[in-house]
């Protein structure tokens, strides 16, 4: 894990009258019907370190991504962005439709102390674009020749980073600058950093993790290294996760829900699933009993009374007990992925319990994934949680042990 004392904070820099580049994950989910900003989260979770930054006297000029070839309908322009971090400021945000041409330069030239501008998509760049990373592969100290660093560079005196949402991207916004540049982490980077230390790097006892949902991947990589280097003492599981460790163990949960675990691929995870039961039982928690549906209706069900049949589709009342018994006693709460299929009402139950009882634990927790945030606003208040993560990709990466190259350019 990351030495976050090797990590040089904007409270170690000397801003005034200084051209910053400052780089954000302001990656906002968009409205397919209107094309607009439907949830501003990440814009509002970077307000503290633009301010900060600005009350320093800082010459601030933005660089951020929205979108991706993968994600083409949110591929579109900052001037949304913009709008939205001039409100949430209370002070005007410049914006120009240029990411790093003549004119943005010309912009960023004129910049008066205190004063912000936003460039517009940096992934109308083609090398920061995803497919480009996944292609053509970058050492950062190669990305001095880059578009954007050789443009954009020569006009800054420090560059400051606040992105974690995206420090698992290899991209010269992310790790370029770092090797040209003075570099500093931004309050939210920091933030996230200690926030996921506090559950990695000698956790409060007892520690839980809570995961379920349909990203079986993203589960089954924290699974492996939180069981092996001992930062969890219990996994709670539900959803899919749940249904393969069941399958892992022999148990029926009907044709349906078996035959989509088999259809999306990951029947993989059976195996490791066996493994990880074989070292880890008494660590490992699935239902003991499910809800199905029986002539529209929510029926509670004995796990080994499911049949072909029938789709498990929540966890069962006795389980949603004994869950809850659990996150009362814990002292941190790590929560990843909804126990059911929330967004219908007669299987939200078990995520609509487990997630009210996470609210009012007294232990420490912290929640990361964009369907859990929203499930868990649905039912109660994001403020009763510890710590609201803004990442998804880089969350599950830097819990499962993968080296972040945004950590590792910014700690050099």
């Amino acid at each position: 894990m990351t030495d976050i004392s090797k990590i040089h904070s904007i409270d170690e820099g000397a801003f005034a009258g200084k051209r910053v580049l400052l780089r954000v994950d302001i990656n906002c989910p968009i409205d397919k019907q209107t094309g607009k900003i439907a949830n501003d989260n990440r814009i509002v979770k970077s307000i503290p370190t633009i301010k900060d930054l600005m009350d320093k006297g800082a010459r601030l000029a933005i660089i951020a991504h929205q979108g991706d070839t993968t994600d083409y309908a949110s591929l579109i322009s900052l001037s949304e962005h913009a709008t939205r971090l001039s409100a949430a400021l209370g002070r005007p945000v410049g914006f120009i439709e240029d990411v790093a041409g003549p004119a943005a330069v010309d912009k960023i030239m004129a910049l008066g102390d205190g004063e912000v501008i936003l460039l517009d998509n940096l992934r109308y760049l083609t090398e920061e674009v995803s497919t480009f990373e996944d292609s053509v592969a970058q050492d950062p100290a190669d990305m001095g020749s880059c578009y954007l660093v050789r443009r954009l560079a020569p006009v800054f005196d420090s560059y400051v980073n606040d992105a974690f949402a995206a420090a698992h991207r290899n991209s010269p916004s992310m790790v370029g600058f770092q090797e040209v540049l003075p570099s500093y982490a931004g309050r939210l980077l920091m933030q996230e950093l200690a926030a996921l230390q506090s559950i990695t790097d000698n956790p409060a006892r007892p520690c839980i993790y809570m995961l379920g949902g349909s990203r079986a991947g993203d589960a089954f990589g924290m699974i492996e290294q939180v069981l092996k280097d001992g930062s969890a003492d219990q996994l709670l599981l539900s959803g899919l996760v749940g249904q393969i460790f069941m399958m892992a163990d022999d148990i029926n949960i009907g044709k349906s829900s078996a035959g989509f675990i088999r259809h999306k691929g990951f029947e993989q995870y059976i195996t490791p699933a066996k493994e990880f039961l074989s070292n880890y039982r008494d660590k490992i928690s699935y239902a003991g009993d499910v809800a199905v549906d029986v002539d529209g209706k929510r029926k509670n069900v004995s796990l080994n009374d499911v049949t072909d049949d029938q789709d498990i589709s929540d966890i069962g009342d006795q389980t949603i007990e004994d869950y809850v018994a659990a996150i009362a006693a814990a002292k941190t709460i790590f929560v990843n992925g909804p126990a059911g299929i929330y967004e219908s009402e007669l299987f939200e139950k078990g995520t609509k319990s487990l997630w009210n009882a996470v609210a009012d634990s007294n232990g420490f927790s912290v929640i990361g994934g964009g369907d859990s945030v929203t499930s868990f606003a649905k039912y109660t208040e994001l403020s009763k949680l510890n710590y609201v993560s803004t990442a998804g990709g880089a969350l599950i990466r830097y819990l499962s042990g993968v080296r972040l190259p945004l950590l590792e350019a910014i700690s050099k």
